[in-house]
């Protein structure tokens, strides 16, 4: 289970932190219970999850809660952990952009332009959160999929899908009780991911 996050300055501002296996990395999602329970139930997205709509998979459980509000925002009622494979993962970051343009890291704000139109996934940096959703000094990673990555998000990469909407309430109620030792008990353990030689060389600065 993980720990309490890590004091100030122990931590890299960017820098991919997940639940991972040698083969898959988990990120979550939060839907109405439309999509996300027969997600959950059969293991894969439902006909009635658009194939053709940008979506945004986060590594990060608190930043999902914060996202979320704990899985009780109206649409978001349902949150899901979703196992992929690393080579998608992989696949996505290496094929991405950054959402935003920064000077300095982008040639000029063409350039990005047109990368940002041809790329099929896309990255944000938000704060990462801590056990009462507070901002923390470095970031995580958001990574929003379209056209191309995304079906292959649903068809081809997708290994598992559960329902940790129990968990995240459970969570939250310790929390709420003052109990962040027992809270950061029940979290994923999230670790930095393994970095392959220009992984992130399209999305970091």
């Amino acid at each position: 289970m993980s720990p309490l996050p890590p004091p100030a300055g122990h931590e890299p501002e960017r820098r991919v932190r997940a639940l991972h296996t040698p083969t898959t990395v988990t990120v979550y999602q939060a839907y109405p219970p439309g999509i996300g329970l027969p997600a959950a139930r059969d293991g894969r997205f439902p006909a009635a999850w658009k194939r053709d709509r940008m979506t945004w998979i986060k590594p990060s459980f608190l930043w999902m809660m914060y996202r979320s509000g704990w899985g009780s925002k109206e649409g978001q009622e349902t949150v899901l952990a979703v196992e992929i494979t690393r080579e998608g993962f992989e696949w996505a970051l290496r094929h991405a952009c950054l959402s935003h343009y920064e000077r300095g890291f982008h040639s000029d704000r063409a350039a990005w332009q047109r990368e940002l139109r041809r790329a099929p996934a896309r990255v944000q940096w938000d704060p990462e959160r801590d056990l009462r959703l507070a901002p923390l000094p470095y970031r995580s990673l958001q990574l929003g999929l379209a056209g191309e990555a995304a079906g292959r998000y649903a068809d081809a990469w997708t290994v598992s899908v559960r329902d940790v909407t129990g968990l995240a309430h459970e969570v939250h109620a310790l929390v709420r009780a003052g109990d962040l030792p027992g809270a950061a008990g029940l979290l994923p353990e999230e670790t930095p991911y393994p970095e392959t030689a220009g992984l992130l060389d399209r999305v970091r600065r």
